[in-house]
């Protein structure tokens, strides 16, 4: 079977936690990968995200990254709408020009739906598609959160017109299942995994002596930093503490000059957390379990999230995580048992829950074996194997031809 992947904004060879960069470049990478060793031909197909990227990079034996010229290199997600065109463009001429044929086309996020709805046609081929946010969604946790006007439209439109729409969470299929007004039949629950040998527990000391940390209690966030992550609630709940000066908070994730942590740099400052609050900025996926290990809890403060793979990967390092209850995320967070869930907005039981598992080692540490047992009943094998159970559903028994290497 040879698959052709559409992520128009998301280069799955981005590190993760800068802007436009998060669990989306992680899953299409670890997707793509797996679905390799599985003897399926993957082709993932980009923009062109820096001048110095490779056409072609291989991202393992039988996967290919390839990025398509549209628009200037650096350009954000809110302006690749008008570049669609050109990059459908861009991706049938490369297609025609090296003889190539797939017999599925899976797209990432809506932009990328739109052009994957346009090439399916063309070319005769099903279309499963996921969303990882939609608008809908992201307005309802964060009301004032502006989007692209032709957003709304076109997620209807790839819903309806797609074969299949994966989703992570019973959570997001009876959404969009809402939102969209399609058949909750069409739509696949498949949630996404986490690599259980590079995120395992670890010793808590060495990894505080690898980071060179002290021993002051640890809050650990990761993620991109943006409204939507909630972070402001964090920054209040750390400043209610009786004395926040003997809590660190690791911030990973973001770019080195973006507005927001600028933003969030001054209300730091204001909230005198200056000596609390520590901005490490995004780092490598080898680089995460030291920090998740060497964390006494992790939080995901969102008004929304619609999985939460930080969380994922958290709790199989074996650290309880305090998490906003929405979206995905109480598929990740057993409350009570792997951490706890707290109310979006509500600083005031967020820094309750956080204060009673730091001052509690034997909670913290049971909740967090807890939280290593679940999260190895979701690995990424186990999601691969059920991708290619639906792709398998939509591709005819006779569709075998390779796809040239070359």
């Amino acid at each position: 079977m040879n698959v052709a992947v559409i992520t128009v904004h998301g280069c799955p060879m981005r590190q993760a936690g800068g802007k436009d960069s998060g669990g989306m470049n992680i899953y299409i990478l670890e997707m793509a990968k797996r679905l390799a060793a599985r003897g399926i031909q993957v082709d993932v197909f980009t923009r062109h995200h820096d001048s110095l990227d490779p056409q072609i990079v291989m991202l393992a034996p039988g996967a290919r990254l390839i990025h398509l010229p549209a628009g200037p290199p650096l350009l954000d997600k809110t302006g690749v709408y008008e570049l669609l065109p050109q990059f459908a463009s861009q991706m049938r001429r490369f297609c025609v020009s090296n003889h190539l044929k797939y017999d599925i086309i899976s797209s990432h996020y809506w932009l990328s739906g739109l052009v994957a709805m346009c090439l399916a046609s063309e070319w005769g081929v099903p279309h499963t598609t996921s969303f990882h946010t939609m608008a809908e969604m992201k307005r309802r946790g964060m009301p004032e959160e502006s989007e692209v006007a032709q957003r709304d439209i076109a997620e209807r439109d790839i819903a309806c017109s797609a074969d299949s729409v994966v989703v992570w969470t019973e959570h997001e299929r009876a959404a969009v299942a809402e939102y969209c007004e399609i058949d909750p039949a069409k739509i696949d629950v498949i949630p996404p995994g986490v690599d259980l040998i590079r995120f395992r527990p670890m010793s808590q000391r060495q990894s505080r002596d690898y980071l060179g940390y002290g021993d002051e209690m640890n809050i650990l966030f990761v993620g991109r930093l943006e409204p939507l992550k909630g972070l402001d609630n964090l920054f209040r709940a750390v400043a209610s503490f009786e004395n926040p000066t003997k809590v660190t908070l690791n911030v990973v994730g973001g770019d080195e000059n973006s507005q927001e942590k600028a933003r969030l740099q001054t209300l730091a400052s204001r909230m005198k957390l200056t000596q609390s609050v520590n901005f490490i900025g995004s780092i490598s996926q080898d680089e995460l379990p030291y920090h998740y290990s060497a964390a006494d809890v992790c939080v995901l403060p969102s008004h929304y999230e619609s999985f939460g793979l930080a969380a994922l990967e958290a709790a199989a390092c074996g650290r309880p995580v305090v998490a906003s209850d929405v979206g995905g995320l109480p598929t990740i967070v057993k409350s009570g048992t792997t951490g706890y869930l707290v109310p979006a907005n509500q600083s005031d039981v967020m820094a309750e829950r956080l204060c009673e598992l730091l001052k509690n080692d034997v909670l913290r540490y049971r909740m967090g074996d807890a939280a290593r047992q679940h999260a190895e009943t979701l690995s990424w094998d186990r999601s691969t194997d059920a991708l290619l159970d639906n792709y398998r559903k939509l591709v005819p028994v006779q569709a075998k031809e390779p796809v040239p290497t070359n």
